[in-house]
């Protein structure tokens, strides 16, 4: 701006001069004794054109001139890996190369596992249908935490027929599956926004994993089986040391400040997952807790031995909680896993050691069909 203003105030200075200069050619033809033919008119003709240009910078936008800036190509979104090569999602910073209706569905679905029951909850804005619980209470970190039941394989391995329905299995319908078991309620329309939002949002963590590939660091974490049965009474001592303070005393769990959400969900209960969801299992929940529990543990500074984590499994899927019928589970009954608790089974082991094991010999004898 004061360059301008230098430039115009010297513009109008020089055109004053020139028409003092121009008057006194004129006084000189006039009166003088001597012919003087010069004058000033074109050179103040010129002046006032640049006195126009001085004055129209004033008014000419800012930067209608300058260089367009240089076009930003997008970035691809990539997949990320923590440094020991264990899958941890995708990078969401790179969110906003997509199209804006892409990001924003993407990011709807990223939500809706986050804040489940805060929209389709009890109390949910779009809907009733699940028991309070959020994906991320058993998918944490939005499904993104390594060996933290996260969702690393999803996209790459979907649709597969899956033992436990003996069919094809789509995306949409695994994530049924966890809306009628692990959140104890009814399925979500599969061409609901709120569907599409979680597909695209398991689509766009899939980014880069390769068809059929299954990252390092997905799912859960498999323990060894312990050589004698899992023990509910003293899995209830290690629960009452290292779990109490989050889940309470009688496994009710902890509501997040907004009311419709659970920051620590309930072990068991009418609030918590059924007897058909996929933690039932002592093998799943043994191992999702030596990674991830109590609060503060990871997969590399765990803070359950591999006992204390078979053992809490057991004290926890031994109390009460909602039954599903699961009469059409495992058609094909020597496909059941090792330590799914109801019968009947390929083989003459008790639901009870099915449940908590030995689970060794159950192994050792299929292993010899």
């Amino acid at each position: 701006m004061l360059p301008g203003i230098v430039v115009l105030v010297a513009v109008v200075l020089v055109l004053v001069v020139l028409h003092v200069i121009d008057d006194a050619f004129r006084v000189l033809r006039e009166h003088g004794d001597l012919p003087v033919r010069a004058n000033m008119r074109w050179s103040i003709r010129a002046t006032w054109v640049l006195l126009a240009l001085a004055l129209g910078q004033f008014f000419v936008p800012a930067g209608l001139f300058a260089p367009a800036p240089p076009i930003v190509e997008p970035l691809p979104q990539i997949a990320i890996y923590t440094s020991d090569g264990l899958w941890s999602g995708a990078d969401t910073a790179r969110l906003t190369f997509l199209d804006d209706e892409l990001e924003s569905r993407i990011r709807y679905g990223r939500e809706l596992i986050a804040r489940t029951a805060a929209y389709l909850g009890p109390n949910g804005s779009v809907a009733h249908l699940t028991n309070g619980l959020n994906c991320q209470n058993c998918h944490l970190d939005a499904g993104t935490k390594p060996w933290g039941n996260n969702y690393g394989a999803v996209w790459s391995t979907y649709p597969k027929v899956r033992s436990r329905s003996g069919k094809l299995e789509s995306v949409e319908k695994r994530v049924n599956d966890c809306m009628e078991r692990s959140l104890n309620g009814v399925a979500l329309d599969s061409m609901s926004k709120e569907m599409r939002a979680i597909v695209a949002y398991m689509e766009w963590l899939g980014t880069g994993v390769a068809k059929d590939s299954i990252p390092k660091g997905t799912g859960i974490e498999k323990l060894a089986f312990l050589d004698r049965a899992a023990d509910p009474t003293r899995g209830h001592a290690v629960f009452n040391t290292k779990c109490v303070s989050c889940h309470g005393p009688q496994g009710e769990g902890m509501l997040s400040t907004d009311g419709a959400t659970y920051q620590y969900p309930p072990l068991w209960g009418d609030h918590s997952y059924n007897q058909g969801a996929g933690l039932y299992r002592l093998s799943r929940f043994a191992g999702y807790v030596k990674s991830n529990m109590p609060q503060g543990a990871a997969y590399d500074h765990p803070q359950l031995t591999d006992e204390e984590a078979w053992d809490v499994a057991a004290f926890v899927n031994s109390q009460p909680r909602p039954a599903k019928d699961l009469t059409g589970d495992w058609p094909d009954i020597s496909k059941k896993p090792i330590d799914h608790p109801f019968g009947p089974y390929s083989d003459t082991f008790t639901e009870k050691q099915h449940k908590y094991g030995p689970f060794g010999p159950i192994a050792e004898a299929r292993q010899k069909k």
